[in-house]
């Protein structure tokens, strides 16, 4: 079992937003208006897996940190990234299905936004120790084709740069009849919202625990 801390950078709304309180509906203690207790339970069951991760969007993937390297070396390379910078458009979200589970992406993302991505996977890299043996089998190198491999290998992540794709995480994955059902209901809930990133935040995980916002770090133009 694992049990070095591993930290994460993504981009999570400000908690007050409509955005914001539909995810802690979804992946939290919020409520969702108007849903069963009986919805609401088969909601837990299908979310107990990205409730581990929270209502995020991936910019750099968990790793743990090099050898040499510090908490407090990572808070300031992540300052740096949202210093003297501006909202990064995302532009309106939809709810749909993704590689087996359900998560809000954007109906059409924008050049810019790749590109804050890679920044973000570049920026930090320096700071991330090697993928071990173990964390490279649970990526299932073996499933990914040639790029996804050498991007796993050289970034510890295959979903970087070109294979990169915006999105938010709403359920585990599940299968298409399930999937279908729960876009629907999702959907009906999600608030109509044109997203510009506007902060980064920084998570923890302590073993197995579920990730913690460390700090959430406001852009400043």
């Amino acid at each position: 079992m694992d049990t070095a801390e591993r930290y994460a950078l993504y981009y999570t709304p400000e908690p007050a937003s409509a955005l914001g309180r539909f995810g802690a509906g979804v992946l939290g203690d919020g409520p969702l208006p108007g849903w069963a207790a009986a919805t609401r339970g088969a909601l837990a069951a299908v979310t107990a897996e990205a409730r581990i991760y929270g209502f995020h969007a991936t910019l750099k993937a968990p790793m743990r940190l090099a050898p040499g390297a510090t908490e407090g070396d990572l808070l300031e390379a992540c300052a740096a990234l949202a210093a003297h910078r501006r909202s990064v458009s995302v532009g309106r979200l939809e709810v749909a299905g993704l590689g087996g589970f359900v998560a809000l992406v954007p109906e059409a993302p924008p050049p810019g936004l790749g590109l804050f991505a890679a920044e973000c996977v570049a920026a930090l890299d320096p700071l991330r120790a090697p993928l071990t043996p173990a964390e490279r089998d649970r990526r299932h190198p073996g499933q990914l084709d040639p790029r996804g491999r050498a991007l796993l290998d050289r970034w510890g992540y295959p979903h970087v740069f070109d294979a990169f794709r915006f999105h938010m995480t709403l359920t585990g994955r599940l299968p298409a009849e399930q999937r279908d059902l729960w876009r629907a209901r999702l959907a009906e809930a999600c608030p109509a919202v044109a997203l510009a990133i506007d902060a980064v935040t920084v998570l923890r995980q302590d073993g197995a625990a579920p990730f913690r916002i460390l700090r959430r770090i406001p852009f400043t133009p």
